[in-house]
């Protein structure tokens, strides 16, 4: 098959092609084996170094990972559609450079999170349970938290400060979220999520369209959060037929996606680590009876729609509201509304800004956002760095 032929065919199945082979390099060389990417799944144990099942209040179970003992807990909040596994490279990273623990729970409704009624995820519902959880684990007696939420998980948070249901809470941080883009992007949310595949044949194609598509620009995170977001089917009657030879609609099921060969794939198959696939989960990863797969989404946003506006309306003013160091991480300075443009300018909270990421930016950049919190931490004196951390020079 072509080059040409190959680009149309992923390009039916909604996925980015590969972009050309160089004019004079054949079939092989350095471009064509850079193209190449690992999209096996890595368990979350590499990231993370404990999980548990959570009870709150007797009837509701929470998927919860841990990292680190000691120093302030940064108690991480996912964005919609994502799960806990989102910020398994971040954590790895921010546990390096300064003293810290790590909590990432899956939230109501989300990954692998049970509880009696899954749909409500109202923001006050979805905040009381943040401090439930806390309650559950900590008592009465919480470390010092730094509240830190991405996308929808960045609302809830600003919730979570307003209800001032952590006493401990000594700083909140929001990544990618402002309450003016949200709204205006909810009129075209529902067109989003239907141009999405409806389920995949394996979890790989699934990490594989997730980097393809843009949603997550990095492998090493696709490959251990698109676990989160993705289950296998139950029903056998939902699993993929074999694949046409006709294009598929972008919003149908994606199924196997050659890439291109080398002549000398030998060479390139022996450059794969052993230990890379020794890193893949055990518990939440398919199996390798690829006619018997089918992975589809956890959760059906779309179902979720009568909730959007309660997440984001007025959350500009009660972020500034919240009484604590604050903290806003963006992708792009055109995401700031008028009330926190003035807010910043008045030196309410601290923006720093991330231009070369997509909207998961702690996936995209979990190296440098973990830069970022740690010299934020560093600032207000709440911890201590490990190493020679050399907090850098001050942006926005």
């Amino acid at each position: 098959m072509s080059d040409l032929q190959r680009n149309a065919m992923k390009k039916s199945l909604g996925i980015p092609p590969l972009p050309s082979r160089l004019p004079g390099r054949g079939g092989g060389g350095w471009h064509a084996r850079r193209q190449r990417r690992d999209y096996t799944p890595v368990a979350w144990d590499h990231y993370f170094e404990k999980r548990k099942d959570v009870g709150v209040k007797d009837k509701d179970l929470f998927r919860v990972y841990f990292s680190g003992n000691e120093g302030p807990l940064l108690l991480l909040l996912h964005g919609g559609g994502h799960s806990a596994l989102s910020w398994a490279v971040f954590t790895e990273a921010v546990t390096k450079l300064c003293q810290c623990q790590v909590l990432a729970f899956d939230i109501r409704g989300h990954g692998d999170t049970k509880t009696s009624d899954d749909k409500d995820l109202s923001a006050d519902r979805l905040a009381d349970d943040v401090g439930d959880l806390v309650t559950s684990i900590y008592g009465d007696s919480p470390p010092p938290i730094l509240l830190i939420g991405h996308s929808m998980g960045g609302a809830i948070a600003v919730h979570v400060g307003v209800k001032q249901l952590l006493p401990s809470l000594i700083g909140l941080t929001l990544i990618d979220v402002v309450e003016g883009t949200a709204l205006d992007a909810l009129s075209s949310m529902q067109n989003f999520l239907k141009s999405r595949p409806e389920a995949f044949k394996s979890l790989e194609h699934g990490i594989e369209w997730s980097v393809r598509s843009g949603q997550i620009h990095n492998v090493q995170s696709a490959r251990v959060s698109m676990a989160g977001q993705l289950v296998r089917c139950n029903d056998s009657s939902t699993v993929p037929p074999e694949p046409e030879r006709h294009p598929t609609p972008p919003h149908g099921i994606i199924d196997a996606i050659t890439e291109q060969e080398d002549e000398d794939g030998e060479e390139d198959r022996a450059t794969t680590s052993k230990d890379t696939h020794q890193q893949t989960a055990q518990d939440n990863l398919p199996v390798q009876n690829k006619k018997a797969e089918c992975w589809k989404w956890r959760i059906d946003l779309s179902g979720t729609e009568q909730y959007w506006k309660g997440w984001f309306t007025n959350m500009s003013k009660l972020f500034l509201s919240v009484e604590v160091p604050k903290l806003l991480l963006l992708a792009g300075v055109d995401r700031l509304d008028k009330e926190l443009t003035i807010g910043q300018m008045q030196g309410k909270f601290q923006m720093i800004l991330l231009p070369q990421c997509g909207h998961c930016v702690h996936e995209d950049a979990p190296d440098k956002v973990a830069e970022v919190i740690v010299t934020f931490l560093l600032r207000y004196k709440l911890t201590e760095a490990k190493g020679d951390f050399v907090r850098p020079i001050p942006a926005c």
